[in-house]
């Protein structure tokens, strides 16, 4: 399964953080609501807790891909 934006993207130095909690790209945000930084990481939790593997693929200026599969793996 996964989820694709056109948004702004990632830049490459950032994608091994991303999934830290606490952890955001852009501190400067240009959005009414902000959030807290903890989304990715629940995210990550749960599906390391339930065996699946999970990902993202970035590019600036184009997206992102989050991905995650429901096998599980061991």
């Amino acid at each position: 399964m996964e989820v694709t934006d056109t948004g702004e993207g990632i830049a490459p130095e950032d994608l091994p953080y991303v999934w830290d909690r606490y952890y955001k790209v852009d501190k400067n945000h240009k959005r009414a609501v902000t959030g807290t930084g903890i989304g990715l990481s629940i995210v990550k939790s749960i599906m390391e807790m339930h065996g699946t593997k999970y990902g993202v693929v970035s590019e600036v200026d184009e997206g992102s891909t989050f991905w995650f599969s429901l096998k599980r793996y061991k």
